[in-house]
């Protein structure tokens, strides 16, 4: 074989390891990255439901210091001197 061969394939090897090789590596970690950040259908309805269940637990804690206000109107500053 020529020599200019094997001088053609060295260029075209070390332009490929210097330019596509690097913009291949981080075009996938970017994109692998991404897809690992997205949530899954089951992660979106557990999300979901434990939403659902704070915005009912504030409701009822609400509630409750209504009810506590009308009952016994000092429980909030008893609570802060036991702290």
């Amino acid at each position: 074989m020529h020599p200019e061969i094997f001088i053609i394939f060295f260029v075209l090897g070390i332009l490929f390891l210097v330019i596509v090789a690097p913009i291949w590596i981080i075009l996938h970690y970017a994109r692998s990255k991404r897809a690992h950040s997205i949530l899954s259908r089951e992660d979106r309805q557990e999300l979901h439901s434990l939403e659902e269940k704070a915005e009912d637990m504030a409701d009822r804690i609400e509630t409750l210091e209504s009810i506590l206000d009308n009952e016994t109107p000092t429980w909030r500053r008893k609570g802060g001197e036991n702290e």
